[in-house]
C-alpha cells in the first residue's frame, strides 16, 4: 500500500505525519540535504592544507574535512564530479584528497561483491555480537563525538575511529551493533563505508587501530584537561597488541566469479517504454543517469516502510532526505510516496539506476535500466585490502 507524502509541508510536519515510529528522533543537521546545498558546497571545495589537516578535530576552525560525504553517499556529487574538481589542488592535498575518494570506491566494489557477506568478520576473528554500549561518555573526547554524531549526523574520519576503537578493542563490545548505531545517525550513511571503516579499525580486516589519549591530545589539543577523567584517564596508553586469528577465507575477497553482476548493465537496458522514472537512495542528485535520460518524464521516490521501521534511522537522516526531495521538485515534476519501492516498479514501468547494493536485486521487472556511474570499473581480482584492489583498477 502506497501512502502519498505532501512534500510542500515543512520536513518536521511530514516527519510528524508520516513517520510515526519509522525513526528514532533527534534533531535537524546543520548540513543540509538537496542538490542546491551539494552544488554550493563542491563550489566552495577548497582542499589546500587537507593532506596536513583531515585529520584535526579541535579547533572546528582547523578541520580539513571537506563535509562532502552525504551528498557523495547519495551520489548528489558522484565521486567521478569531485575528483575532477579538485584537478588543480596543491599536488599534496590532491593526492591525499583523491585516495580517500579511492577508498570510497573500494568499499563499494567490496558491498557490490560480497553483499551481505560484509557482516561478517573478513579476515580475523573479532568480537561482532556482544551486547552492550562501547562508548563511556565520562570521557570528555568520547561524549564530545558521539554528541556530535547525535546531534549532527557527521563527523571527522578520524573520530569515526575512536568510536569503533573504543568500542570494541577497549571495550569489548560487538562491532556489528556499534557499526548500526553510528550507521543509524550518519548522513553519509553507507554499509559499504561504514561496515569497512569498523572492520579496518577493530582488526576483524586488519590490524586493530589502536585509540589512545595521544591520539586525542595531539588532534584535540586542551580536551583532556576539561576531562573529569583526565588524572585517571582508562585511555592513557595503547591497548595491548594481540595476536589476530584468522577466519576462513571467504573466496570472494580473492576473485569475483560473476563480474557482470557486481558491475551491473554496461549500457542501457531498455525492456520496454518507461512512464517515470524512480530514484533510489543510492541516486538522488539531478545527474542520477536515469532521470538526465528522461527529462520529460515524471519522478518517483518511495520511501522504504519496512526497511525504515526495522532500520529506525535517526530523525536527521530523514530531514536530509526529504530536503533533497523538496529541493529536486522544484524542477522536476516529482511524487514521493511511503510504501514498497520494489512493488512500485513492478506495477509500474519505471526507469531506474543501477545501485551497487545486494537489495538492488529485488527490482526484478525494470523497464529501463541505467549503469552505474563508477569512478573506477570493479575488476575481478583481489579486493581483500585497498592496496591490492587498487594495483588492479583502471
Amino acid at each position: 500500500m502506497l501512502t502519498q507524502i505532501e512534500l510542500e509541508k515543512d520536513s518536521s510536519e511530514i516527519l510528524t505525519q508520516y513517520f510515526e515510529g519509522l525513526h528514532s528522533g533527534g534533531p535537524k543537521s546543520s548540513i543540509r540535504g538537496g542538490q542546491s546545498a551539494a552544488d554550493a558546497a563542491l563550489a566552495n571545495l577548497d582542499i589546500r592544507r587537507y593532506a596536513s589537516d583531515r585529520s584535526e578535530v579541535l579547533p572546528l576552525g582547523r578541520r580539513g574535512a571537506t563535509v562532502l560525504s552525504p551528498y557523495i553517499r547519495h551520489n548528489l556529487l558522484t565521486l567521478r564530479e569531485v575528483w575532477d574538481a579538485v584537478e588543480d589542488a596543491p599536488a599534496k592535498d590532491r593526492e591525499k584528497y583523491r585516495d580517500e575518494l579511492l577508498w570510497q570506491e573500494h568499499a563499494r566494489h567490496l558491498y557490490a561483491r560480497i553483499g551481505t557477506d560484509f557482516f561478517q568478520n573478513l579476515r580475523f576473528e573479532q568480537n561482532r555480537e556482544t551486547p552492550g554500549d562501547g562508548w563511556n561518555r565520562d570521557m570528555a573526547c568520547i561524549d564530545l563525538v558521539v554528541t556530535e554524531l547525535e546531534e549532527d549526523g557527521w563527523l571527522v574520519n578520524q573520530t569515526r575511529m575512536w568510536l569503533a576503537s573504543h568500542w570494541t578493542v577497549r571495550n569489548g563490545k560487538g562491532w556489528l551493533n556499534g557499526q548500526e548505531r553510528m550507521y543509524q545517525n550518519l548522513l553519509d550513511g553507507s554499509r559499504a563505508a561504514n561496515l569497512l571503516g569498523w572492520q579496518w579499525t577493530v582488526g576483524s580486516a586488519g590490524k586493530p587501530y589502536g585509540f589512545a589519549r595521544w591520539q586525542v591530545e595531539k588532534r584535540a589539543p586542551g580536551l583532556c584537561f576539561k576531562c573529569p577523567l583526565k588524572k585517571n584517564c582508562p585511555i592513557q596508553n595503547f591497548p595491548d597488541e594481540t595476536q589476530p586469528t584468522a577466519v576462513e577465507k571467504l573466496d570472494l575477497l580473492g576473485r569475483d566469479p560473476n563480474l557482470e553482476q557486481t558491475i551491473g548493465p554496461f549500457s542501457v537496458v531498455n525492456n520496454q517504454e518507461p512512464q517515470a522514472v524512480l530514484l533510489t537512495i543510492d541516486s538522488l542528485g539531478d545527474a542520477d543517469p536515469a532521470l538526465a535520460a528522461n527529462p520529460e518524464l515524471p519522478v518517483v521516490f518511495v520511501f522504504n516502510r519496512q526497511a525504515l521501521q526495522k532500520l529506525q534511522l535517526s530523525a536527521k537522516r530523514i530531514h536530509f532526505y526529504l530536503e533533497t526531495l523538496q529541493d529536486l521538485a522544484k524542477r522536476r515534476n516529482l511524487t514521493v510516496y511511503l510504501g514498497d519501492p520494489y512493488q512500485f516498479a513492478k506495477d509500474n514501468a519505471v526507469a531506474l539506476t543501477y545501485a551497487p547494493v545486494p537489495s538492488f536485486a529485488k527490482f526484478d521487472a525494470v523497464a529501463q535500466l541505467h549503469p552505474y556511474p563508477w569512478l573506477r570499473r570493479p575488476h575481478a581480482g583481489n579486493i581483500q585490502s585497498f592496496s591490492a584492489w587498487r594495483q588492479k583498477i583502471d
